[in-house]
């Protein structure tokens, strides 16, 4: 009776220890990609776990069929990694072991793309150029622009300067609204930072007003040297008070109508955007601002000038002036070439 159960209990420890064998091997050794390729893609979905994802895995050649599917959930349970996997596009471009994978998989090192929003654009060039993405889920297609505020849980009611012009990283997949989600976000910080960083006795009495003026002063110029100056001169013209009379604002609100030039029955046809023929500030912003457009919003460059002229220099510069006569002199110079 002894020697049975000696043989049993030896025999047990036997299988115990090749089963250990067996799964610190399949956990250590290396799975050949399944593809010709040197890489090999699959995307986990949102919702997916990991007894799913293993199915898929074996299914496309990655795992062994048919126990790889089972002995990679069983691993993840072991290892405490079944829950963790994250979402999105992972890419493998050589051997990995199915430990590793499961790492990669709960480090969610999904394969990133990227879209960059440059400063100026507007808020409709916004939309075309996230809906132009095919890497990305479509979700703001055919909402309105108010329901895209609320779906980003934003409170304002119109959308124009309210992102933060940036590159953004997502992996494959992502959401759209997850995309404007962050730039908003992203404003939200900057303009909060420039606000509390802004000079005192600034003609602003919300952070939203000096993101008007940022937005002015980066449809203004693309030159960082000059966005300062070209700050101070609105300032002063507020002050005085005098209308700003820019021309972005004006092109802003013809809208879809401007065709490449602005003529003088643009500059005197009233719109609520319409610097030439309303005091202050416009309702909105007119494009989205950088951060150096911020900053020179609220620590523009104190001078005594009113004007200012694009001197056609092919570097974009502009002559300032502190008063109208200088102004025409710099115009007939550097515009009408007299």
């Amino acid at each position: 009776m002894k020697r049975i159960l000696l043989f049993i209990l030896s025999s047990g420890f036997i299988v115990a220890a090749l089963a250990g064998f067996m799964a610190w091997q399949f956990a250590h050794n290396p799975l050949t990609l399944p593809t010709a390729k040197s890489t090999f893609e699959f995307t986990v979905e949102r919702g997916s776990n990991l007894k799913s994802l293993g199915k898929k895995l074996a299914k496309e050649g990655l795992l062994a069929e048919p126990v790889g599917a089972d002995s990679f959930w069983l691993l993840g349970r072991l290892t405490n990694q079944a829950a963790g996997i994250q979402a999105g596009t992972y890419r493998l471009d050589k051997p990995i072991s199915p430990l590793a994978l499961l790492q990669k998989l709960n480090d969610g090192d999904v394969v990133s793309v990227a879209i960059t929003f440059v400063e100026g654009v507007t808020f409709r060039q916004m939309r075309a150029q996230l809906v132009a993405n095919l890497l990305l889920k479509q979700s703001i297609t055919l909402l309105s622009d108010r329901a895209v505020l609320e779906a980003i849980g934003a409170t304002e009611s119109h959308p124009e300067g309210l992102f933060f012009p940036d590159t953004y990283r997502f992996s494959q997949g992502a959401n759209d609204i997850d995309i404007l989600k962050m730039s908003y976000q992203a404003m939200q910080k900057k303009l909060a930072l420039a606000w509390s960083q802004r000079e005192q006795d600034l003609p602003y009495s919300t952070p939203y007003e000096a993101l008007i003026m940022a937005s002015i002063i980066e449809k203004e110029t693309g030159r960082a040297d000059e966005r300062a100056m070209i700050g101070g001169v609105f300032i002063n013209r507020l002050r005085i008070p005098m209308r700003l009379q820019t021309d972005p604002t004006v092109i802003y609100g013809m809208g879809e109508n401007f065709d490449g030039n602005i003529r003088r029955r643009d500059l005197t046809n009233d719109t609520v955007y319409n610097t030439y023929t309303r005091d202050g500030l416009p309702p909105t912003p007119i494009a989205m601002p950088g951060l150096g457009a911020l900053m020179a919003a609220v620590q523009p460059e104190k001078s005594d000038n009113l004007y200012f002229v694009a001197m056609k220099d092919g570097q974009g510069s502009h002559a300032f002036s502190r008063t109208l006569a200088e102004h025409n002199r710099a115009v007939a110079k550097y515009q009408l070439g007299r």
